[in-house]
């Protein structure tokens, strides 16, 4: 890929008309030519100094700017790296998006969230404080972090790996998830385990179940489903509503 190509698709990325992913029916389509442009820029960069205000960065890959145009509010000393795309009505506490990224109109990005390289999320979201977003850009055609339109993430979740959190579903403090992690269906008289994606509208906590080692039985990490939001509910409702509903709060 050329010089002129990449500065092309980032400069697309940044602007919103082009995305690492995007939804197609009920999945997501990966574009592998946006993910290897990113690393490719990576490669073309060269270390600059750059001075914002007080701060002072050396750094390959320049901020963006002109958040007022963009309708973004940003909180000092929140940062995006141009590439990155925010999308009207984004409020960003002081926190980190990072190049590829997309974030949807409306969405809070609360303090001390990082949003990784190549992260998809939706609209009317709320990734609480410290919420740590993994990038995913190789091997290119892997599928990103997606956290879909309305879900709550509650303080101090990751979740990295191409993990997708479905619609309007409301992970619970602390809850950690990779590809692997089981996600287990509590709520009915069998349990149902997901890996890898959060079906919408769950309410998810953390949790641990016993596994057997040679050297004994150990708790492994994982995640409970122990509710669904109704239609009834409020997509605004607050983490707190929600856990406080199944007795968890």
């Amino acid at each position: 890929m050329n010089k002129e190509r990449v500065e092309q698709l980032i400069a697309a990325l940044d602007r919103g008309e082009l995305r690492v992913a995007e939804p197609d029916g009920e999945g997501w389509r990966v574009n592998p030519e946006a993910q290897e442009a990113i690393l490719a820029y990576f490669r073309l960069r060269e270390m600059e100094p750059q001075e914002i205000g007080p701060f002072e960065y050396h750094d390959k890959i320049p901020l963006k700017h002109d958040y007022a145009k963009l309708g973004v509010r940003v909180v000092p000393p929140g940062v995006a790296r141009y590439g990155a795309y925010l999308s009207p009505g984004v409020v960003m506490m002081p926190s980190y998006v990072n190049i590829g990224a997309w974030v949807g109109p409306r969405t809070m990005v609360d303090t001390w969230t990082t949003v990784g390289s190549g992260a998809q999320i939706g609209a009317d979201v709320h990734l609480a404080g410290g919420v740590g977003i993994g990038g995913v850009l190789e091997p290119p055609g892997s599928q990103p972090v997606i956290v879909e339109d309305g879900a709550f993430v509650g303080s101090r979740c990751i979740l990295t790996e191409g993990v997708r959190v479905g619609a309007g579903a409301v992970l619970g403090p602390n809850v950690s998830l990779t590809r692997t992690v089981p996600i287990i269906d509590v709520t009915q008289r069998e349990a149902v385990e997901h890996r890898g994606q959060v079906p919408p509208r769950a309410i998810v906590v953390p949790g641990t179940r016993p596994r057997d080692f040679p050297a004994g039985t150990y708790q492994l990490a994982c995640a409970l489903i122990i509710g669904w939001r109704s239609e009834s509910t409020d997509l605004r409702v607050s983490l707190n509503d929600a856990l406080r509903e199944h007795g968890i709060s």
